[in-house]
């Protein structure tokens, strides 16, 4: 078991690269100028005398008691944020919607042999053997990941050069692209506990949220302290802004502590095992199976369509309605790379309809999914899906690809022997579920309206989506298109949208086209391997 000289960093690093200028004055001038007959109340005059601040802190501590708190949203704060786990960053930071994130990514860039989490709690004396076994469980996967970038490079190459094939003649101009494509399928092997960096924007008021609920997430300890990193930046900035920001909330005080603590199972295993039997019968074959819409949905989206326009049945029929709002060349809002359709009356219309979806994707397919924020999910603390034994999930590149295949169901099955052994040895959930592979499915229930969800099959449809998305994408519009027709007959990948509007040239990608004319094709013949 190796057991490293120099361990990486535990330690988040947090930089504020921008803020707001006077947060706590902005919020409560903001709150004042509701009610000012004098017009704007600017930051400085709600401090310009003690008066004045008498009035602020008042102000402040009324607001923050009765939960008035649209003031702290105005206020906001920039982070750049470094060695945190990627499984951080999906467990906390990013089950939200009140956030923007811009992370590197592991579809395009090459990860580090020595950049993963190693919680500070296995670096205690007289945890050495836990920690060489953790150790051993990361090295190799990461072992393993290296492996198959090469292994992979050659069916990634067969792939592309079947769709340009007129490209062959020119290996090495191509070579970086067909790269990526092997770093996409490898990346499934690597452990959720590898290191992660990308800028961080939220406003004030998610601040205050983050430091109550840090320790409600499946790694409490990580991110308490990423937060605590970001509080004394804040403190740095206006410590009278980050005085009002309350303490968090004890980790057996949240609703999921008290209901494991209720129903304590002593064979915890045998309940993740029967859970996934049980979701997994249910889901099928599919990778999303749609639960629940309104039967009405046409009538409802057409009489929204009619309340906009202040029309009468008699005078715009459901189909027409429809038409009106769901077809490109009518809609013009539909194609544009802005998305400014919740800005569109019409468009709003969509609002109205709804759809929720059981999914199982894998933990790095997800935390793509997850970006689309107005498409909230119920997630799951992750080790409670934990069974001890393997489950993953398989990209279609190492799936078609005989001898890849293989060594992957080979290397899934040793990592979760290392994580068991891990586990039996001492290792508590919250420390071993950095050692789960990229691959572990996430189960779980989706839902949204079809304004965000037409954005988000509109650009996930694209052959350039991530493969797992883009398959739950082709599932969910098929399900739609059974239950409402007159609906998902006009949702499709980007290109045929831009050219039902007219707009040229059909792909937006650019020197990035998938080498396929999507545009031509129906949502049935949608198929890809990379």
């Amino acid at each position: 078991m190796p057991v490293m000289d120099t361990l990486p960093g535990s330690a988040p690093a947090v930089k504020l690269v921008d803020v707001t200028d006077v947060p706590f004055d902005l919020s409560i001038a903001t709150a004042r100028t509701c009610y000012s007959g004098k017009g704007i109340i600017s930051p400085e005059d709600v401090s310009r005398t003690p008066e004045a601040r008498a009035i602020r802190d008042r102000i402040a501590k009324s607001t923050l008691q009765a939960g008035h708190l649209t003031t702290r949203q105005h206020v906001h704060f920039v982070f750049a944020i470094d060695n945190v786990s990627r499984h951080l960053v999906w467990s906390f930071l990013h089950s939200h919607p009140f956030y923007n994130s811009e992370q590197v990514s592991q579809r395009y860039v090459e990860v580090k042999s020595d950049r993963f989490y190693v919680p500070s709690s296995l670096r205690a004396a007289g945890r050495e053997r836990e920690l060489g076994f953790y150790l051993d469980a990361v090295t190799y996967s990461v072992g393993v990941y290296r492996e198959l970038l090469g292994d992979l490079d050659a069916p990634a190459e067969a792939e592309f050069y079947k769709i340009f094939p007129a490209r062959k003649t020119k290996h090495e101009t191509w070579k970086k692209t067909t790269h990526k494509k092997s770093m996409e399928a490898a990346r499934y092997i690597l452990p959720v506990g590898m290191h992660t960096y990308f800028y961080h924007t939220i406003n004030g008021l998610t601040l205050h949220r983050y430091r109550r609920l840090c320790l409600a997430c499946d790694v409490p300890e990580e991110a308490r302290n990423l937060v605590e990193s970001m509080m004394e930046a804040a403190i740095a900035a206006d410590p009278l802004f980050a005085a009002e920001i309350p303490d968090s909330i004890p980790l057996e005080d949240t609703t999921e502590y008290r209901f494991f603590k209720e129903f304590f199972d002593p064979n915890p295993e045998v309940a993740s095992r029967n859970f996934i039997r049980e979701f997994d019968q249910d889901l099928g074959r599919r990778t999303s199976r749609l639960v629940s819409f309104e039967s009405n949905a046409v009538e409802v989206l057409a009489s929204s369509v009619r309340a906009v326009l202040g029309a009468t049945r008699e005078m715009l029929s459901d189909e027409v309605a429809v038409d009106l709002v769901l077809n490109p060349a009518r809609n013009s809002h539909l194609s544009s790379a802005l998305n400014e359709t919740t800005l569109s009356r019409i468009s709003r219309s969509l609002l109205n309809v709804h759809y929720t979806f059981q999914k199982k994707i894998s933990h790095t397919a997800d935390s793509q999914d997850q970006r689309h924020r107005l498409v909230p999910g119920a997630r799951p603390m992750l080790m409670k899906h934990f069974t001890g034994h393997p489950d993953y999930v398989t990209p279609a590149l190492i799936r078609e690809h005989a001898a890849s295949f293989e060594k992957y169901q080979a290397a899934m099955n040793v990592l979760f022997e290392k994580i068991n052994r891990f586990l039996d040895a001492g290792g508590s959930e919250e420390e071993a579920v950095y050692l789960l592979p990229n691959a572990f499915p996430i189960r779980f229930f989706e839902s949204g309206d079809l304004l965000n969800l037409h954005h988000k099959w509109k650009i996930r449809t694209c052959y350039n989506a991530q493969e797992e998305i883009f398959q739950a994408s082709v599932d969910e519009l098929s399900q739609v298109r059974d239950v409402h027709p007159a609906i998902g007959r006009w949702v499709h990948a980007p290109c045929r949208i831009r050219k039902e509007a007219g707009v040229r040239p059909f792909c937006p990608e650019g020197d990035k086209f998938c080498g396929v004319p999507v545009w031509n094709q129906d949502l049935s013949q949608y198929k890809r391997v990379i």
